[in-house]
């Protein structure tokens, strides 16, 4: 699950980008920009597209998910993040509650983790019996190959983040409060697990890396490189196009003579924390 060692010259917790911020911003933009034709597409063809994230703690997928859904319609691109199965949850088929969020016609879902939690963290903390480990290996590409079949665009992608690199990011977690959260005792068992996962992600691989559905590593101990990568990837793999809109222009605002403005002192008003901050020359 990630390469061991090696190279760690990414985006990560102090290491500089190969790929200059000025430059990435610039492609990001217009990837961006892309992907909001590609939705635009998907609602008018009645599409359904299903992007499934997985990969190593801290290997980037958070951040990438933000900049794919940063532009589109929340409405029709829904990234689903599900917590732990509750008790009813435990009892039912194991992809049951999976189903339950995949794309109507026209929507995209962005799964930031999926069913394959069973094959990862499942596996390898024993939440799963190997029963349940076993079944999930030959349930799931049956399971795939039916998204597919009823005509559901499936793209699979794993974020592959060397040890240093990992380590690095969550140090940089540790050490910033507003990233603490995302760091969690779960996290930090996997640095002493890094070959148990490495082993559960090469056995995922061998039964789920099927023709309908492969696999698509993405590289990502630079994550600016990771994020262009992964979003020209997607772009390329739908047979999209850009759909003519229907030109808007802006009226002309009547005027209102009749209307007239309560006095501010009726309302309550949010402190201006921003003018304290320049009066004192922040």
């Amino acid at each position: 699950m990630g390469q061991k060692s090696g190279k760690s010259g990414g985006a990560a917790g102090g290491a500089p980008s190969a790929m200059p911020r000025a430059l990435y911003e610039r492609e990001l933009y217009r990837l961006q920009t892309e992907l909001v034709k590609l939705q635009e597409w998907i609602r008018l063809q009645g599409a359904r597209l299903v992007v499934v994230f997985e990969g190593r703690d801290a290997a980037g997928k958070g951040g990438t998910i933000q900049r794919v859904a940063e532009h589109l319609n929340p409405r029709l691109a829904r990234t689903v993040a599900l917590p732990r199965p509750t008790e009813r949850e435990r009892t039912q088929w194991y992809f049951q509650r999976y189903c339950a969020h995949l794309p109507a016609a026209g929507e995209i879902t962005l799964f930031d983790r999926s069913w394959y939690n069973r094959a990862g963290v499942e596996h390898v903390m024993g939440f799963c019996t190997e029963e349940e480990h076993e079944r999930f290996l030959r349930q799931c590409p049956v399971f795939e190959r039916m998204l597919v079949e009823d005509g559901i665009l499936l793209l699979k992608y794993w974020f592959s983040v060397s040890d240093a690199v990992q380590e690095q990011r969550f140090r940089r977690r540790l050490e910033d409060p507003t990233r603490r959260w995302k760091l969690s005792p779960m996290d930090l068992e996997s640095l002493t697990r890094w070959e148990a996962y490495s082993r559960a992600k090469d056995e995922m691989f061998q039964h789920t890396d099927i023709r309908e559905a492969p696999w698509h590593v993405v590289e990502s101990d630079d994550k600016r490189k990771a994020r262009l990568n992964m979003i020209a990837h997607l772009l390329a793999a739908v047979p999209y196009h850009e759909v003519p809109r229907t030109p808007l222009s802006l009226p002309e605002r009547p005027p209102a003579p009749s209307y007239q403005r309560p006095p501010r002192n009726l309302q309550s008003y949010v402190p201006d924390h921003a003018a304290t901050l320049l009066r004192r020359g922040h």
